[in-house]
């Protein structure tokens, strides 16, 4: 069983202290510090009327508020990424970016491990986004942070619509994102990497769909809101939105995962890196299990975390030592 890459030791948190910095946030993550709200105003003045003192004196929003939690991602994509233009239909998942922005900065360590101690940056490495959503945050960051290219995909036509219409309203990001409906949904991969055509993709993404029906995200909501507002609550409001297809899919995140790796050896010499986020450690063995059975011939477990909320991210692949060596000479220097 793959072992997970370990981390430097997080210091203790004192009680009753703010911790200033996220220490379970990669180095390079532009959000470990506290929001700053009055850069965060300046560079986003709709903010201004979401941000109010908590219980602890301190400026912020108001997280049960999806209003709030969709001004506070504007802005932060202001600020931090040059992004003028965001917004996503209403329901929609709107995503935490710190821990978004964790998994692209992870695969990049991941690249630069096979490079030479050096992380390939530039429009020539190009990412596959499974499931980009309506907010395309994975292609922003990536595309903003390292200069990759980026493919998105997703089964909804709005999702669909809602990328676009953010990669058309912002030049920096032209002709760095292009984004395709899977018309199948059973399919990940098939209708997508073009073999034929001999595509080539250095890296796969995925942030599967969490919960294996309805009643079990609505209880999951109901936890991560009675957690936050410590009390129970009784009333499911997504405070980060999100459609059926974004929390839910037949058999969960295990299933998924599963349909993931299988489906990925079809597609074993068009992709250096596949991978994909696992929030719950009882999936892992299941995984490492369809991984050995699918023959990859290299694993490895990213542990991440942001808050109280640990996830990890499983990438593999089946290139030999040969075959990555000469993919990387001719791809990545």
């Amino acid at each position: 069983m793959p072992k997970e890459t370990k981390h430097p030791k997080v210091p203790a948190k004192v009680k009753g202290s703010k911790q200033k910095e996220k220490f379970k946030l990669h180095p390079r993550n532009k959000h470990r510090e506290r929001y700053d709200f009055k850069q965060l105003i300046d560079s986003c003045p709709e903010l201004s009327q979401f941000v109010e003192l908590n219980k602890y004196g301190d400026e912020s929003i108001d997280f049960f508020n999806p209003e709030a939690v969709i001004m506070l991602n504007t802005a932060l994509l202001k600020y931090y990424y040059n992004i003028e233009h965001w917004n996503i239909p209403k329901g929609y998942l709107c995503p935490p970016i710190p821990g978004r922005a964790d998994y692209i900065h992870h695969m990049a360590d991941l690249l630069r491990n096979n490079n030479y101690g050096k992380i390939p940056k530039g429009d020539q490495i190009k990412c596959l986004d499974i499931g980009v959503g309506a907010s395309c945050i994975y292609p922003i960051i990536g595309t903003i942070e390292y200069g990759w290219s980026f493919l998105g995909t997703d089964i909804d036509p709005v999702a669909i619509e809602s990328a676009n219409k953010t990669t058309d309203l912002n030049p920096i990001l032209k002709g760095k994102i292009e984004l395709k409906l899977q018309d199948k949904p059973k399919d990940l991969f098939y209708g997508i990497i073009q073999k034929e055509k001999n595509e080539l993709i250095d890296l796969t993404i995925c942030n599967p769909p969490f919960h294996a029906s309805v009643a079990e995200a609505q209880a999951g909501t109901l936890r991560k809101l009675s957690n936050l507002k410590h009390e129970k609550v009784t009333i499911p409001s997504r405070n980060f939105g999100g459609q059926n297809n974004e929390l839910w899919c037949e058999g969960g995140e295990r299933r998924f995962v599963g349909r993931l790796i299988r489906e990925s050896k079809k597609f074993a010499t068009s992709c250096f890196w596949f991978s994909t986020l696992i929030s719950k450690q009882s999936n892992l063995h299941m995984a490492y299990e369809v991984l050995k059975h699918a023959e990859v011939v290299d694993i490895k477990t990213i542990p991440m975390g942001q808050g109280n909320k640990s996830s990890r991210v499983v990438a593999w692949t089946f290139l030999s030592a040969k075959e990555q060596k000469e993919w990387k000479d001719s791809r990545w220097q």
